[in-house]
């Protein structure tokens, strides 16, 4: 077993500009969220552009870039218009994610073993960028050794079937899911890729995500801005945090 390391928490910003959008204006500022959960305890910000606009926009992207401290994880589709604006921005990090605009959110991870010549030359362009790249992919090897192939240093697992399995409480669907993001998990990390996770994680089910001793960064934003409007954005934020840190040091459940 990999010795536990450290675990960070990214937090995804756009649903704070999703409501923004939807009467139009300014408020709620996502930069201004961005610095309440750096000051919360945040490790870093995580903001999807995506190429309809529909939440996040291209002045967030510079904005988040030039006033937090934290680092800035760039979500975006592998086309050209977003490399250009990914390179332009210059952020700590970039996740490739697939995207379709019809989509309510990211419906499942990359398919990189079918489209590796395609992704790889992304993955280089951001790599000679000064841009660490991860891959957004399910918990399947193929897609994964695939990402390595392609240049990605990193990889994000997408844990939406084991969300969606936890969401139905079927204990038998999500351990089976909870497996394939272990197994997924101890692939990645043994073949020399760092490990993070995303997607549908809640206060009831990211323990058991943050206890594999091999991922070491989990992003979580709707769940956590949904909460805001019970708890606090803050709040959330640091509830999240604990529970992870808990988790990885053997408390959970």
């Amino acid at each position: 077993m990999s010795e536990k390391k450290p675990i960070r928490l990214g937090v995804n910003i756009d649903h704070v500009a999703t409501i923004r959008n939807a009467r139009g204006g300014a408020h709620p500022d996502p930069v201004r969220a961005a610095h309440l959960v750096a000051s919360a305890g945040a490790d870093g910000i995580t903001a999807h552009l995506r190429e309809d606009r529909r939440h996040i926009r291209d002045d967030d992207m510079r904005r988040l870039k030039e006033e937090l401290d934290l680092p800035l994880n760039f979500e975006m589709a592998a086309t050209a218009e977003m490399l250009q604006l990914c390179i332009d921005v210059g952020p700590h990090a970039c996740c490739i994610v697939p995207e379709n605009r019809n989509e309510r959110t990211t419906e499942g991870g990359l398919n990189v073993a079918g489209q590796h010549n395609f992704i790889a030359p992304f993955v280089r362009e951001l790599n000679d960028a000064g841009i660490r790249v991860s891959l957004f992919v399910d918990p399947e090897a193929e897609h994964i050794e695939a990402a390595k192939s392609a240049g990605a240093s990193v990889i994000e697992i997408h844990t939406g079937a084991y969300y969606e399995a936890a969401a139905a409480t079927e204990p038998k669907r999500i351990a089976a899911e909870f497996e394939k993001i272990k197994a997924s998990a101890e692939l990645a990390d043994r073949i020399g890729l760092e490990v993070h996770a995303g997607h549908g994680l809640t206060f009831h089910n990211v323990q058991p995500v943050a206890a594999l001793p091999q991922i070491v960064e989990l992003n979580i934003g709707h769940f956590l801005v949904g909460e805001a409007v019970f708890m606090g954005l803050a709040d959330a934020v640091k509830e999240m945090k604990q529970l992870m840190q808990d988790a990885r040091t053997g408390g959970h459940y």
